[in-house]
């Protein structure tokens, strides 16, 4: 049965992609965004050419905005919520900004699906740096890479919060936020921690979608800087993984509501930020990259990595998509799609 859809941050990387595959099996879907990112004006502009010009209800809005936010929440079956603050740099710059748009603009977002009279499935998009820089957690430094001494598997959702960053203060209030409107007032909402997600129409830059921003910036000659070692390491998620734990949250709500998942690659889909990914990339440029090192940035963990066996096993869902496919993939959206990156595209400076 076709479902009303509210994604908010519906114009952003992650939303489009969402939108694009909700409205190909025929669901209703609405987009809530402010548009202010780079790329997302282009985003709508592609979902309209896929789709149509009236496949979807746009409502430029912002989540600060709760009155606008309820209003278009009205009826809603589902409630995606990515829209907010994404960068721990520009947290730190800009403390109050973040909060407003991630810890203020979740609560926002809960209480108009509390209100929508359709008690809505909301799925919200956490993020695993609310474990902050795990300090306890024995680290091991080897040649390529940093790696749990006692956590083979990564890190479970049991391990302790601690939020580091305004970015993590933020996105953690919004995380425990979620959950509590599930136990307090019953509606059904789901966490997902994310990791490092990555994929085309991913308008990646130096502080956010580090996966992305090596790409464009090899593809179109922009200076890359690696802040630290080079040797962190992440565990990455192609687009279409995390799509597929977004559909499997729902069709398993009746176990999900109320939970909490870490969500990314696993210990199968892991790399270090340039002492593995520098070679994969000059792979595929065919040539030597040349980069330059800066200070570690403030919040960088040496290494993550997502202990996804919960989703496993209660949601019946794994990542498919290898890393050398996934970057080939997003490698050959850039390479195809540089007007978005060039003077006058999305990453006019």
């Amino acid at each position: 049965m076709t479902k009303r859809y509210l994604i908010t941050g519906g114009a952003g990387f992650i939303g489009c992609n969402y939108v694009h595959r909700l409205l190909s099996r025929g669901e209703r879907v609405t987009v809530y965004d402010n548009l202010s990112r780079r790329g997302t004006e282009a985003n709508v502009a592609w979902l309209r050419e896929q789709h149509g010009a009236d496949s979807f209800r746009l409502v430029v809005g912002d989540v600060r905005d709760y009155d606008a936010l309820a209003e278009a929440t009205q009826d809603a079956d589902v409630v995606v919520h990515l829209a907010g603050q994404t960068a721990v740099t520009t947290s730190v710059a800009d403390p109050r900004s973040d909060f407003e748009h991630n810890a203020l603009g979740t609560f926002n977002a809960l209480e108009a699906a509390r209100h929508a009279g359709t008690n809505p499935v909301f799925l919200y998009a956490s993020t695993n740096k609310v474990y902050g820089g795990m300090e306890e957690v024995a680290v091991i430094e080897q040649e390529t890479r940093y790696a749990y001494r006692d956590f083979p598997l990564g890190i479970p959702e049991t391990q302790p919060l601690d939020l580091l960053s305004p970015y993590g203060c933020s996105k953690g209030a919004g995380d425990q936020y979620a959950r509590d409107y599930a136990r307090i007032y019953g509606l059904p909402t789901v966490v997902f921690r994310q990791s490092c997600i990555y994929g085309p129409r991913q308008m990646g830059v130096e502080d956010q979608g580090w996966v992305a921003w090596f790409i464009i910036a090899a593809v179109t000659g922009q200076p890359i800087t690696i802040y630290g070692d080079g040797k962190q390491v992440r565990d990455v998620l192609f687009i279409d993984d995390l799509l597929d734990v977004y559909d499997a949250g729902l069709a398993h709500i009746d176990v999900a509501a109320g939970q909490v998942y870490n969500v990314g690659g696993g210990p199968a889909h892991t790399m270090s930020v340039w002492a593995e990914f520098g070679p994969m990339l000059e792979r595929l440029m065919g040539r030597p990259i040349s980069v330059s090192y800066g200070d570690w940035r403030p919040g960088d963990q040496r290494i993550y990595v997502s202990d996804i066996r919960k989703a496993e096993r209660e949601l019946g869902w794994r990542p498919r998509v290898d890393i050398e496919e996934g970057m080939r993939r997003l490698y050959e959206w850039v390479v195809a799609n540089q007007n978005l990156f060039v003077q006058g595209g999305a990453f006019e400076r």
